[in-house]
C-alpha cells in the first residue's frame, strides 16, 4: 500500500493549515502574560488568568457549535445540496447569536458566580470580575466565529483557519499592547482587546463566508428561507456534543485540582508536562479537523469506499505524526525541559514523569481521529457515549493515586485517552460491518 495517495495529500491540504495557525494560540497567551505581567503588581496577571479560564471553560462548554456545523455542512457538501449548504449555516448561526446574546443580558449574575466559584484573593477576584465583566460583551463574535470555522472547514476552504485565527490573535496582540502599555487601562485593556479581536474576526470570517456562499450558487433568497427545516436534529446533535465536551472538561480540570493535592511542586511540574500534551494535540487536532470535513462530504455523498479510504489516510499520516513526538520526545524531552524552567529541582522531577508524555502521542492519535469520523457522521450519542466510558475508566484509575502518586494521575489521563479510541473504534467496527453506518 501506498504510503502517500492522493486521500493523503488532500488530508494535509486541509490539516497543515489548522497546524499552523494552532500554533498563533500559545503565541497569543504568552504575548498576554508578557504585557500584564509588565504591570506594578501581580494581582493584574492573576486576574487575567483567572478571567481567561473562567470565561475559556464556558465557551469550550459551546464548541458544540462548531463540530455539529462542520458535520452537518461536509454532509451538505457530499451530497451538492445547496439549500442543505445553506441551513447548515444559518440555523446554529442564529443559535449562537442568540446565545451570545442572551450572555450580556444575564453578564452582570454570570460574573458574580464566577467570581463565588473562583474563591481567592480579593484583589485579584476584583481584577477578574474586569476582565469578565468586558470578556462576556464578546460572546456573540465568539460563538458566531465558531459556527463560520465549522462551516467553512466543512466546505473544505483550507486557507479559512489561518486566516481567522492568524487575524485574531494578530489584532489581539496589537490591541493588548496599545490599549495596556500604551494607554495604562490594564485588566480592562486586556479584556477589550480580546473582545474586539472577535468581532474583527467575525467581519473577516463573514466576508469569506460570502465568498464561498457566492462560489455555491447560494442566494440571499435561499439563506433567508433556509433558517426552517428539521431544527431539531441539530439540537439533539448539540446536546450530545455539549455533554462529551462537559465530562472532557471535567477530566482535564481534574488533573489540575487533584495535582493540587499532591503538592505545589507537583502542580508546577505537572504544568509544564500540560505543554507537551497541548503542542501534540495541536497538530493531531489539524488532522482530526481534516477528517471531519473529508469524512462528512463522503457521508454526504453516500460514499463508502470514499470513506474508507480517507480513514486509512488519516490513519497512515497521523500515526506518523504521533510516532515522529512519541521520538522526538524521547531524544529530546529533558532539552525541552530545561528550555521551560531553570529550576534545577523542577527540572529533575519533570524529566521524573516524562515517559508518559512519549505514551501519550500513541495512545491518543486514535481518538482524535475518531472523533473527527464521528463529527462528520453527526453522530453525537455515540461520541457522549464514549466519552462516558472514558470519564468512569478515569476516575477509577485514580484510585492508584494512594500507590502509584502523580504516576497514577498521568495514567489516568492515558487510560481517558485510550478508551476513547477504542470505545468509539468498537462502535465504528460495529456499524461498518453491518453496513449500518450511513443510517444514524
Amino acid at each position: 500500500m501506498r504510503l502517500f495517495t492522493a486521500n493523503d495529500r488532500q488530508l494535509w491540504r486541509l490539516a497543515l493549515p489548522m497546524i499552523l495557525s494552532n500554533i498563533t494560540v500559545p503565541l497569543l497567551g504568552l504575548v498576554d502574560t508578557a504585557v500584564i505581567g509588565h504591570l506594578d503588581s501581580p494581582v493584574y496577571l492573576g486576574g487575567v488568568a483567572i478571567g481567561a479560564t473562567i470565561t475559556s471553560f464556558v465557551f469550550m462548554l459551546l464548541l458544540f457549535l462548531r463540530m455539529s456545523t462542520t458535520g452537518i455542512t461536509a454532509q451538505a457538501f457530499g451530497a451538492r445540496d445547496p439549500l442543505a449548504l445553506a441551513r447548515a449555516l444559518t440555523q446554529p448561526l442564529l443559535m449562537a447569536l442568540l446565545a451570545g446574546a442572551l450572555f450580556i443580558l444575564l453578564r452582570d449574575p454570570l460574573s458574580a458566580l464566577a467570581g463565588r466559584l473562583a474563591g481567592g484573593n480579593p484583589e485579584v477576584l476584583a481584577q477578574a470580575a474586569i476582565f469578565i465583566h468586558i470578556r462576556w460583551l464578546s460572546a456573540p463574535a465568539t460563538l458566531a466565529n465558531m459556527v463560520l470555522l465549522g462551516w467553512l472547514l466543512g466546505v473544505q476552504y483550507a486557507r479559512a483557519p489561518v486566516v481567522l485565527l492568524v487575524v485574531g490573535n494578530a489584532v489581539n496582540i496589537l490591541l493588548d499592547l496599545w490599549l495596556v502599555l500604551g494607554l495604562k487601562w490594564g485588566v480592562a485593556g486586556a479584556a477589550t482587546a480580546t473582545a474586539l479581536a472577535e468581532y474583527v474576526t467575525l467581519a473577516v470570517g463573514l466576508a469569506m463566508v460570502w465568498r464561498v456562499l457566492k462560489m455555491r450558487g447560494i442566494s440571499l433568497a435561499m439563506l433567508k428561507k433556509s433558517w426552517r427545516g428539521d431544527i431539531r436534529r441539530l439540537l439533539r446533535l448539540n446536546r450530545d456534543i455539549m455533554l462529551r465536551s462537559l465530562l472532557l472538561q471535567l477530566c482535564f480540570a481534574s488533573l489540575t485540582l487533584i495535582g493540587a493535592r499532591l503538592g505545589p511542586e507537583i502542580v508546577a511540574a505537572n504544568a509544564v508536562l500540560l505543554m507537551f500534551i497541548t503542542f501534540t494535540a495541536y497538530a493531531l487536532d489539524g488532522f482530526a479537523y481534516a477528517v471531519e470535513a473529508v469524512s462528512g462530504e463522503a457521508y454526504g455523498a453516500r460514499d463508502g469506499d470514499r470513506l474508507l479510504a480517507v480513514w486509512q489516510a488519516a490513519c497512515r499520516q497521523a500515526g506518523m505524526v504521533a510516532l515522529a513526538f512519541a521520538l522526538f520526545y524521547a531524544a529530546s524531552g529533558e532539552a525541552i525541559v530545561a528550555m521551560l524552567t531553570s529550576l534545577a529541582s523542577l527540572r529533575q522531577l519533570v524529566d521524573h514523569y516524562l515517559i508518559w508524555q512519549i505514551i501519550l502521542p500513541l495512545a491518543g492519535v486514535w481518538c482524535y481521529l475518531l472523533d473527527g469520523l464521528f463529527v462528520g457522521a453527526t453522530r453525537g450519542r455515540e461520541m457522549r457515549n464514549s466519552m462516558a466510558i472514558a470519564a468512569l475508566g478515569y476516575f477509577l484509575t485514580l484510585l492508584t493515586l494512594p500507590w502509584l502518586g502523580n504516576h497514577g494521575l498521568w495514567l489516568a489521563v492515558t487510560v481517558f485517552l485510550a478508551l476513547r479510541g477504542v470505545s468509539l473504534w468498537l462502535i465504528w467496527r460495529r456499524e461498518w460491518r453491518l453496513s449500518h453506518w450511513f443510517n444514524s
